[in-house]
């Protein structure tokens, strides 16, 4: 039988030294004392003290696309955890909900189209004259599409580069140099999980995610000696309106049952659920993940 070190060695693996050994052991020591100690003192995860604001006042939260999808859901878990919000449009009611649980909410119309350099820009700026900054944000992006690349156009293939790229790299240049600058802050960049699962019916779209996720994967880098966190979230088979009528499930149960046979959780995602998930990235307290793609699928792209 081999020994330890003729098996490291026959993996073309150098093997560790005694010394290295002992450091190695001793290091795990301290990191385990430390996790013990936390423990011992009666520290929860939860009271992980969250990343601080510009300067001790309440966090503030730029929410683009506020109508639809997971974002009024968004905009209310933020509330809930203390954030005052700067919204791009608003569905109706949305901003009195948010008032009435104790947030200070700005609202900026007209900014649907982010294909326009300047949509984002103005979120930002409406965060500087009103809050003086801002801590976080989160950018629902996308313009949909289906077909091959046989049946694709170069007409096809702008607007998908524009809605699905272009307006992602316009977000990142808005948002990301003022957190620089204060040097923390957390941005989530919604794209979608077909950038992870490529398949030919919907080429451009796919192929556009995927080249947005990989630029947010590169400015979560690029920024992370600044104390600035970015992600990307990618959902499918999100249970609201605009998707059901893609696929024609909000008339037919069967198109319905259809869908959620292809997901391995064999339900619909809620928009509760994801903004849960996404409100972890963005509320101050996980500030250690950077440069990741979190597909919200329900496992749907890693079949």
């Amino acid at each position: 039988m081999k020994n330890e070190k003729d098996t490291v060695a026959a993996q073309g693996e150098r093997p560790m030294d005694e010394g290295s050994r002992r450091e190695f052991l001793r290091r795990g020591s301290i990191g385990l004392a430390g996790l013990t100690s936390a423990a011992a003192l009666g520290i929860e995860p939860s009271q992980v003290k969250a990343q601080e604001s510009r300067s001790g006042k309440k966090r503030v939260v730029i929410l683009a696309d506020s109508k639809t999808h997971m974002m009024p859901a968004l905009a209310r878990e933020m509330a809930r955890r203390d954030h005052d919000l700067v919204l791009g449009d608003a569905k109706d009611g949305l901003a009195d909900e948010l008032r009435a649980l104790g947030a200070k909410v700005e609202v900026v119309p007209n900014t649907a189209d982010q294909t326009k350099e300047d949509t984002i820009p103005k979120l930002v700026d409406r965060a500087m004259d009103a809050f003086g900054g801002f801590d976080s944000a989160c950018i629902r992006t996308g313009t949909h599409g289906t077909g091959s690349i046989l049946d694709s156009t170069a007409e096809d293939c702008r607007i998908q580069y524009e809605g699905n790229f272009r307006s992602v790299f316009y977000a990142l240049k808005a948002l990301l140099p003022p957190l620089v600058k204060q040097k923390s802050g957390q941005v989530v960049i919604n794209t979608s999980a077909a950038g992870a699962r490529v398949q030919d019916w919907f080429a451009l779209y796919g192929a556009t995610r995927a080249g947005a996720n990989a630029l947010i994967q590169a400015a979560g880098l690029d920024v992370a000696p600044h104390g600035v966190t970015v992600n990307g979230t990618g959902t499918y088979a999100m249970n609201y309106p605009s998707f059901l009528h893609d696929v024609g499930a909000d008339t037919d149960p069967a198109k319905l049952k259809a869908v959620t046979d292809q997901l391995p959780m064999r339900k619909l995602c809620e928009p509760e659920e994801a903004a849960y998930f996404v409100a972890t990235l963005i509320d101050g307290h996980g500030t250690f993940q950077t440069g990741q793609f979190f597909p919200i699928d329900g496992g749907w792209s890693f079949m």
